[in-house]
C-alpha cells in the first residue's frame, strides 16, 4: 500500500503534492501500472451501469406527476430538452478537463476559479447528496415501515407481511438496512466495485417501468381508463407560476455530474467517457419518458407527487395486489443499490473540505472509515427525525442540484483559462446559465409562494 501511495504521489506536479486544493490535484485512484496487484481499470458496460444508477434514483417516481403539472405533450418535450442540456454540460465538464489536465470536477472549477470556486462546489455536491441521500432513506423506510399522510396511515410491506412488530417499525428496519446493506457497500473504495450492484438496480428500474406500462396497456384496453390532458390546465395566474415548480425535480433526475470523474478515473479506456455518458442518457431518458408517459396514463389527473404511493390501492386487474408489492419491493431495493454510488461521490467532496491538504481517502483507513460513520449518522438521523424536509428537498433542487449540474460546468467554459474554447463554448454556455438561473429563480419563488398559501390555509 505504501508503495502505491509514493507511486501516486511521484506522479504528480511538485504543486500538486503540497496541497489538494491546487488546481492540478492528487489523483482520487492509485494510477494504473505494471504491477499485477494493481487493480485493472473498468469496463465500458461496467461504468454504463454506475453512471445510469447514479441518475436514475429516486426522481423516476416524480416524473409522471411533472407530466401532470405541464401536460403530456410539454411534460415530455421538457423531459427530453433536459436529457439533452444534461449531456452537453457534462461533454463541457470533460473537454474542460481534458484542456486542464485535471482529474476531479472540483480540481476542474479549481483551475477555473481558484480556492473559492473549488469549495463552493463541493459544498454544492455535499448538500445536493446528502438531501438526496436522506431522501431515499426515508423512501425505503416508507415503503417497508410505512408512513402517515394527510392523518391517513399507509402500512409497509413489512407491516402487511408481518404484522406490527418492533423489528418492522422505521427505525429498526433502517438499521437492519444500514447495518446489512448499506456498510458492505459504502466500504468500497472503487466506484467500479458497484457494477454489479447498480446493473441491477437498473434491472429494477426496468422491473418498474415494465410492470406500471402492462397495466396502463391493459386498462387502456379494457377501456377502464382514457387518456390524460395533453396541456397544462392554466386557472389562473397561479397555476401558471406553479409549473416552474418542476423544475427541481426535473434537474435532480439527470444530476450525475459528481460521479463523471470518478468512473472516468476507473476507465481502462478514458476516451471512452464520452459515449458511456451519451449512452448512460440515452437510456435513461427512455426509461423517464416510457414511466411518465404509462404513469400518467394509468393515473391521470389522480397521480401523486410520488406515483409509489398510487399503487398502494386497488389497481383494478387481476392480480393487482401482488403487482402493487412487487412494484414497491423492486423500487425500495432498487434505491438501497442507487445510495452507495451517491454516497461514493458524497464521500470524496466532504473530505476535500474538512481535509484539503491530505493524502488520498482510499490510502488512508482510519479517515475513510471515519468519513464514512459520520455520514452515515447523520443521514440515519436526518432520515428518523426530520420526516418533513421534502421543502427543503424543492430549494436544493433548485439551487445545488442546479448549480452542480448546469452553472459551474457553463461558468467553467465562459472562464476558459487554458483558451481552448471554441465559439459555441461562448453561445450553449450563456444559453445554458440563463435557463439555469432564470428557471432556478422562479422555482424558488414558486416554492415559497406556494408554501406561503399552504400556511395560510389557502387551498385554491
Amino acid at each position: 500500500m505504501k508503495n502505491h501511495i509514493y507511486k501516486a504521489a511521484n506522479q504528480m506536479p511538485t504543486s500538486d503534492r503540497k496541497s489538494r486544493r491546487s488546481p492540478k490535484t492528487t489523483p482520487l485512484l492509485p494510477q494504473k501500472d505494471d504491477d499485477s496487484d494493481v487493480q485493472s481499470g473498468a469496463s465500458f458496460y461496467g461504468a454504463v451501469f454506475n453512471l445510469s444508477t447514479t441518475i436514475v434514483g429516486a426522481g423516476i417516481m416524480a416524473l409522471p406527476a411533472t407530466l401532470k403539472q405541464l401536460g403530456m405533450i410539454p411534460g415530455l418535450i421538457v423531459i427530453v430538452l433536459v436529457g439533452f442540456l444534461t449531456e452537453s454540460s457534462i461533454d463541457l465538464i470533460l473537454r474542460f478537463t481534458r484542456a486542464a489536465r485535471v482529474t476531479s470536477y472540483s480540481a476542474l472549477v479549481g483551475d477555473a476559479f481558484g480556492g473559492v470556486g473549488r469549495t463552493l462546489l463541493q459544498i454544492c455536491i455535499v448538500v445536493n447528496n446528502l438531501g438526496m441521500l436522506i431522501a431515499y432513506m426515508i423512501i425505503i423506510g416508507d415503503v417497508l415501515s410505512g408512513t402517515v399522510s394527510d392523518d391517513v396511515q399507509h402500512p409497509g410491506l413489512m407491516q402487511e407481511w408481518f404484522g406490527d412488530r418492533w423489528w418492522t417499525a422505521r427505525s429498526s428496519v433502517l438499521i437492519f438496512t444500514t447495518v446489512f446493506v448499506f456498510a458492505p457497500l459504502i466500504s468500497f473504495k472503487r466506484v467500479d466495485s458497484l457494477r454489479y450492484t447498480s446493473a441491477l438496480s437498473v434491472g429494477l428500474a426496468v422491473v418498474f417501468v415494465v410492470i406500471t406500462a402492462g397495466v396502463a396497456i391493459l386498462k387502456l384496453m379494457n377501456g377502464s381508463i382514457g387518456m390524460p390532458r395533453l396541456l397544462p390546465q392554466l386557472d389562473d395566474q397561479a397555476s401558471f407560476w406553479k409549473l416552474f415548480t418542476t423544475v427541481p425535480i426535473l434537474v435532480t433526475a439527470y444530476i450525475c455530474h459528481h460521479n463523471i470523474h470518478p468512473i472516468q478515473n476507473e476507465l481502462n479506456d478514458p476516451t471512452k467517457m464520452k459515449s458511456i455518458v451519451k449512452t448512460s442518457i440515452v437510456f435513461c431518458s427512455s426509461v423517464y419518458i416510457t414511466t411518465s408517459f404509462f404513469g400518467f396514463v394509468l393515473f391521470g389527473d389522480q397521480t401523486l407527487d410520488d406515483i409509489l404511493a398510487n399503487f398502494d390501492g386497488d389497481l383494478g386487474i387481476p392480480y393487482g395486489s401482488m403487482l402493487n408489492d412487487l412494484v414497491r419491493m423492486s423500487y425500495g431495493i432498487h434505491v438501497m443499490l442507487v445510495f452507495p454510488i451517491v454516497f461514493y461521490s458524497l464521500r470524496l467532496n466532504l473530505d476535500g473540505l474538512i481535509f484539503p491538504h491530505a493524502i488520498p481517502l482510499i490510502f488512508d483507513n482510519q479517515r475513510f472509515f471515519s468519513v464514512t460513520t459520520a455520514l452515515m449518522g447523520f443521514i440515519y438521523m436526518g432520515a428518523n427525525f426530520v420526516p418533513s424536509i421534502w421543502d427543503a428537498f424543492q430549494f436544493t433542487g433548485a439551487t445545488a442540484t442546479v448549480a452542480v449540474g448546469y452553472i459551474f460546468p457553463a461558468a467553467v467554459a465562459l472562464r476558459d483559462t487554458n483558451g481552448n474554447g471554441v465559439k459555441k463554448d461562448k453561445l450553449i454556455p450563456w444559453v445554458m446559465m440563463l435557463l439555469a438561473v432564470s428557471s432556478s429563480t422562479v422555482a424558488i419563488s414558486s416554492d415559497l409562494y406556494a408554501i406561503y398559501r399552504k400556511r395560510n390555509g389557502f387551498t385554491s
